[in-house]
């Protein structure tokens, strides 16, 4: 799964065709949890637009304001809250990293996991317009899959990581569901890297820098050593 991820560097965001956007809006975010507003980009017309949408899907048709983070690949175009959005509704969702935890008993350590490069990369997502009494909540939702071998050692899923020309058929409204399918795997190893963090990102309300300096793992596996 994915329940929290970093955008530290948006002035490195670097799309074409993108309107109703400025980076210099941004603020840099390190540790970015599920209900909050996170940066998407959405297909319009001939080109892209940029919005925030809250994490956590809530289906058009629900009766209450229960947000999903997550939605898993193998049952994403069948399952009814997902379905619907998949067809319909997909978007990318800005990221230059993210954290997975190594369970162990009752102690999780937390990683970081980013590209080679740390350079700003989209998960694929699915989103929807949630409406009751008079309220409007656009959210979405991050697609994971099996894990690559590097998350593998402490996780057995990740988020589903789109390299940039991938980004026009997963947007485009008349995609068919058997090509999207076929986009949803586990990204290269090789491309990635990760070190182990500190507790403190397991509180929602930190985020700073510091929650990226490498530690010792108090358990498991150093990925440092692979």
């Amino acid at each position: 799964m994915c329940g929290r991820f970093t955008l530290k560097t948006p002035e490195r965001i670097k799309f074409d065709q993108i309107t109703t956007f400025d980076p210099e809006s941004l603020i840099p975010r390190y540790n970015i949890a599920p209900s909050q507003d996170i940066l998407t980009v959405v297909g319009h017309g001939s080109g892209r637009e940029a919005g925030l949408m809250q994490w956590g899907l809530i289906p058009s048709w629900s009766k209450e304001a229960k947000g999903i983070i997550n939605a898993r690949v193998e049952t994403v175009d069948d399952k009814p809250s997902f379905s619907d959005s998949f067809q319909k509704r997909r978007c990318l969702i800005l990221a230059d990293g993210f954290y997975e935890w190594e369970r162990f008993g009752k102690i999780s350590q937390p990683y970081y996991f980013q590209m080679n490069d740390s350079r700003v990369f989209a998960f694929a997502g699915i989103w929807d317009r949630w409406r009751h009494n008079g309220r409007s909540t656009t959210s979405c939702a991050i697609l994971t899959t099996s894990a690559n071998e590097l998350l593998a050692k402490i996780h057995h899923r990740m988020p589903v990581i789109l390299n940039p020309e991938l980004y026009d058929l997963w947007l485009d409204e008349n995609s068919r569901a058997t090509d999207l399918k076929d986009l949803l795997v586990p990204f290269p190893a090789n491309q990635m890297n990760s070190h182990p963090v500190g507790y403190e990102v397991n509180d929602a309300k930190v985020d700073h820098e510091g929650l990226l300096r490498p530690v010792t793992p108090n358990i498991g596996v150093n990925l440092s050593l692979f």
